[in-house]
């Protein structure tokens, strides 16, 4: 176990420092000292706020430099805000953590439900419709499903608001968690269905069944826990990608989290904060799927971690 946690400490290190030089050869075209100052600055006001702000330096120096401040915990300074960049995301990350993870809770027990219906009534009336119901969640955009639930649930009905935190109540949470867990919910049910069917065809399953239990003891004893590994998996990466940053979800909903923050980044050309929120949805892949890979050995005995 120590090993293996070793190994995935360096392999995480590897990974952010990876990140972190594609994220400095990446940037988004334009010069951030002319966002700043305006279209009509002159070149000395512009070359001034370049140098105040370290662009001048060789792309080299500037990586170097961030690298030795990473080991300090500094992130830089938003070039926008002029405020720390992990201030910033500590700030936001209450917001987009509420609504991942309610949102993840959400689509896990309903995918989980619908896939294990699905696989009692393999090829039934039942199937098909969870499964196409899935497909559709699969097919259509999470940004499509937040326009057309603000259109029909915030404009024409009017039964929750479009925009907002839950510091105004928690209606506003509704239509940004549902429109986050369409697309989770549907991948759960379909691995969760055919995890299932799979197991159902083993041998123990089947000498189960013989040995006189029931039907429902062979299902949630037998056979839905050895069928929860892809789905811990599918669960684990979709949470980490929740987690990291929702950025459409948080624009269309005006959601104060890291998503709205890299994407306000984005516009403003405020590359600190563009590198800090890359930089912080890197380390939620790899600690949530860290995580998901030890709980294995504890759900199925048949994993072994070496």
């Amino acid at each position: 176990m120590i090993s293996y946690i070793a190994r995935k400490f360096l392999y995480t290190l590897l990974v952010l420092v990876g990140v972190v030089v594609v994220t400095f050869f990446i940037r988004p075209p334009g010069d951030p000292a002319r966002v700043l100052l305006g279209q009509r600055a002159d070149s000395a006001s512009v070359a001034a706020m370049r140098e105040q702000l370290g662009l001048d330096k060789p792309l080299y120096y500037q990586v170097a430099t961030y690298m030795v401040n990473l080991t300090k915990g500094d992130l830089g300074r938003s070039i926008a805000s002029q405020r720390p960049v992990a201030e910033t995301i500590i700030e936001r990350l209450p917001a987009t953590a509420l609504l991942a993870t309610t949102s993840m809770i959400l689509a896990t027990i309903f995918g989980i439900l619908f896939g294990v219906i699905a696989a009692r009534r393999p090829n039934t009336i039942v199937d098909s419709l969870a499964m196409s119901v899935s497909l559709l969640g699969i097919s259509v955009p999470a940004f499509v499903v937040g326009l057309l639930l603000v259109l029909l649930f915030g404009v024409i009905l009017e039964w929750f608001p479009i925009s907002g935190y839950v510091d105004r109540g928690p209606e506003y949470l509704v239509l940004p968690m549902i429109t986050l867990a369409i697309r989770p919910l549907a991948i759960i049910a379909r691995v969760t269905r055919s995890s299932m069917l799979e197991v159902l065809g083993q041998d123990y399953v089947r000498t189960a069944r013989a040995k006189g239990l029931s039907d429902n003891m062979v299902f949630m004893k037998h056979a839905l826990r050895n069928a929860l590994n892809p789905v811990v998996t599918t669960v684990s990466a979709w949470f980490a990608g929740l987690l990291a940053g929702t950025y459409f979800i948080e624009f269309i909903f005006n959601w104060p989290g890291i998503g709205l923050a890299a994407f306000n980044a984005i516009e403003k050309l405020d590359y600190p904060m563009i590198q800090g929120t890359v930089l912080f949805t890197a380390v939620i892949f790899v600690a949530v799927n860290t995580v998901a890979d030890i709980l294995y050995g504890y759900i199925d005995p048949k994993v072994r971690l070496s």
